[in-house]
């Protein structure tokens, strides 16, 4: 929240207001200001030259392109060529999953449907006097609009990747667009589906008729719209990739130089210690991880894997609830939380791992408790690099006027650890990011602790920013981290034996395919 609305050196504001359906989408990639400014056209007076990717970054680009083809001609063989949708060269990994997601789409929706291609995608337009002049306001939605030959009946159909909750102004605001979008009076009957692409699962999320649509609409999405053009909320985080408010943003902290980089010659990206660690294995495993394409459940939820964050949830859970009290031994028999499945020894290897906890568990110590922020979602505006950061600690917490980042990794083996920034990533940025100073408010030092939790016990490891030897390798960590990524054009697969324990094989023609046997996957 600041005072500055809208933030100094914007323009813009045409008197045309466009709302769309994925500004009411999942609050985690979001930000309200920047979705009420991006509404109203707002942008700053001076904008550096856009810098385009080689490859195209939009998954849905080539999916739309071939499945217009296929819409356009009911009753046909359903054939579809597999452009990159606005000329830009597709990625192998990302023309498998297309591909996919058009076996899909056919299977979902057969070839026989009387609904044809909508001449263009619906748009709800309404205009009105304001004491500024006359404004417009649109409201659109991106997804499949398909009408009867006659006009009388619409459906809207929303891909994604996999079914998720809707909202109730999601469900209202997408029953408006196909109501009266394009607004035709012939329209009578409305539907509403979202689609899986990677499943084929669906789910009606309005059926009715146009009337009641705009009742719906009425009732839960024009009160969300009114909120959301009003909302002053900035919530940093990965939008401000792409948000073009981004450089005059008053709360998207500058942190110059944070990534030992200092190239603004390549395209605006994000990145994480995810990023550099996906990219280090495989370039194609990390940039298909960042366009979000689903990931294989078997390898990415594997018992280990699921062990670990189910333990993480717990301490979550248990951090922030107030008031807070410090974890102890006694970890209830239904710990695991309903998210998660895990055979029993897995089970009660999490409990050993808990009970450790306890003994190093920050809470334990006197220090102030209302400054403990649980698995905050932190961002940086990195502008030598034109690079967003994006960090999660696991617990970032103050202790005498000084930020402590602490970071907390399990371990079903008590294998001693050596290097920890170098078998730990994050911590090297951790390391940048509190050196740097640049965590809000006053700060006299600080620190970074990784918690180690194995059978044996817990080992609390401390990092100092602030000593020339720590500050030192975790400056070539990150810097070897980022350059190869941030110079990379093409995401090549580097296929080998990862290839087994890679969740983004299965889009990947160049994987390596071993025999079948023990521990190898099919």
């Amino acid at each position: 929240m600041t005072d500055v609305w809208p933030p100094e050196g914007l323009i813009g504001d045409s008197g045309v207001v466009t709302v769309r359906l994925s500004m009411f989408g999942p609050e985690r990639y979001r930000c309200p200001a920047s979705d009420a400014l991006k509404a109203r056209g707002l942008r700053p007076r001076t904008r550096a030259a856009w810098k385009p990717e080689a490859l195209e970054t939009f998954p849905g680009a080539a999916f739309t392109a071939a499945a217009d083809e296929l819409d356009r001609r009911p009753g046909s063989a359903r054939t579809a060529s597999q452009g990159g949708g606005r000329g830009r060269p597709l990625h192998d990994g990302l023309r498998q999953w297309t591909r996919h997601a058009l076996d899909v789409y056919r299977k979902i929706f057969p070839a026989d449907s009387d609904l044809r291609l909508a001449a263009r995608p619906w748009v709800y337009k309404h205009e009105r006097s304001t004491p500024q002049g006359q404004e417009e306001y649109r409201i659109a939605a991106w997804g499949r609009c398909l009408e009867s030959a006659d006009g009388r009946r619409r459906e809207l159909r929303l891909p994604v990747n996999r079914l998720r909750v809707r909202t109730g102004p999601e469900r209202a605001v997408a029953a408006l667009v196909a109501a009266e979008g394009d607004s035709d009076p012939r329209v009578e009957d409305v539907r509403v589906v979202q689609f899986a692409l990677l499943d084929g699962g669906q789910e009606t999320l309005f059926e009715g008729t146009r009337a009641e649509a705009l009742a719906e609409y009425r009732s839960e999405g024009a009160p969300a719209v009114r909120a959301l053009l009003a909302s002053r909320e900035y919530r940093p985080g990965s939008a401000c990739v792409s948000c073009a408010v981004a450089p005059v943003c008053p709360v998207l902290p500058k942190a110059s130089g944070l990534l030992a980089t200092t190239d603004r010659s390549r395209p605006r990206r994000s990145w994480s210690s995810t990023t550099g660690r996906s990219h280090r294995g495989c370039p194609a495993r990390g940039y298909l991880r960042g366009l979000r394409i689903p990931s294989d459940d078997v390898v990415e939820r594997s018992a280990a894997a699921e062990r670990g964050r189910a333990v993480h949830a717990f301490l979550a859970e248990q951090h922030g609830r107030r008031p807070r009290t410090p974890c102890t031994a006694e970890i209830p028999p239904d710990w695991v939380p309903a998210a998660y499945r895990l055979p029993d020894e897995e089970r009660q290897l999490g409990v050993e791992l808990l009970r450790h906890h306890a003994e190093v568990c920050p809470l334990q110590a006197d220090r102030s408790r209302s400054s403990f922020l649980v698995e905050p979602r932190l961002s940086f505006d990195d502008t030598a690099a034109d690079l967003l950061v994006l960090a999660e600690p696991d617990l970032l917490y103050q202790d005498g006027g000084s930020w402590v980042w602490r970071e907390t990794k399990t371990s079903g083996s008590d294998r001693p650890v050596r290097e920890v920034m170098a078998t730990y990533p994050q911590l090297a940025l951790a390391v940048r990011i509190i050196g740097a100073g640049v965590l809000p408010g006053p700060q006299a030092g600080g620190r970074v602790e990784l918690e180690l939790l194995r059978p044996g016990g817990a080992d609390l490891r401390i990092l100092d920013p602030f000593a020339p030897s720590t500050r030192e390798t975790a400056r070539a960590l990150v810097r070897e981290q980022v350059s190869g990524w941030h110079a990379e054009t093409a995401f090549e697969a580097v296929p080998g034996p990862e290839c087994d324990a890679c969740e983004m094989a299965r889009w990947c023609s160049a994987r390596e395919r071993r025999p079948a046997g023990p521990g190898a996957r099919q």
